[in-house]
């Protein structure tokens, strides 16, 4: 019987859209591409139903929006070019800057690994294709709701304290309700979500960024909570 991991000191999460990559531009992108593919009309069906799968299963799911936008449309040669947009869409040119350096910072800090949610075929190719899988050696997790694998995070990835990096206040709210005082939870401002994020909505995350890049100048003691909270007594 394989025995479990010994706990590692520092193991930070990291979320993907819009935390990594501009997911916002690739949206931008995609919707571009629908219009001129399909038109306004063609378009606008698409992202509903798109939205109406968000609703549904809880996590964007391009795909699976594709796979219902057919009906009704199979002799338009469009259709089958859908596929190859986001299969081979250019990730990798919607890094966000520093994101990488942020990574090789954080990885001399301790672990840093990927946390995302998603469907298990296009999460995990814009991933490779942005460079990010290999940037964190295939440290990546996917699940349809991180915030309720916690338990699975943990034994996957035990560690004395975790730091988990989203764009998304609400996500972090439940996340430290899950792990208490063992995680240090960071808000990016980057991207819609921290943008329509209302204040005061959900507690206040432990740090707050404006950028990723802004990662690479805090030192571990910034997420342990002892040397956390010293500092905001000061303050």
């Amino acid at each position: 019987m394989l025995s479990a991991p010994a706990p590692e000191r520092l193991v930070v999460l990291l979320d993907v859209d819009n935390t990594l990559l501009d997911n916002d531009r690739f949206a931008a992108d995609l919707d571009a591409w629908l219009q001129g593919s399909f038109g306004r009309v063609g378009c606008k069906r698409y992202w509903d139903i798109y939205a109406s799968r968000r609703a549904e299963l809880g996590y964007a799911d391009y795909l699976g929006a594709v796979q219902l936008f057919r009906a009704g449309m199979d002799d338009d040669p469009a259709l089958l070019r859908i596929a190859d947009f986001l299969l081979e869409y250019p990730f990798s040119d919607r890094v966000y800057p520093q994101a990488l350096a942020a990574i090789a910072h954080l990885r001399a800090l301790g672990h840093p690994v990927i946390v995302s949610d998603g469907d298990v075929v296009f999460q995990p190719r814009k991933i490779q294709r942005s460079g990010l899988w290999d940037a964190l050696n295939g440290d990546v997790l996917i699940y349809l709701h991180k915030q309720h694998a916690l338990a699975a995070i943990r034994r996957r990835y035990p560690a004395e304290h975790y730091v988990m990096v989203d764009d998304k206040p609400d996500l972090l709210s439940e996340i430290k309700e899950g792990f208490g005082d063992k995680v240090t939870t960071v808000f990016v401002r980057q991207g819609h979500y921290a943008a329509a994020a209302i204040p005061g909505s959900a507690p206040d995350p432990d740090l707050q960024i404006d950028h990723i890049a802004e990662l690479c100048s805090l030192g571990r003691d910034a997420f342990l909570p002892r040397s956390r909270d010293s500092r905001a007594a000061e303050h």
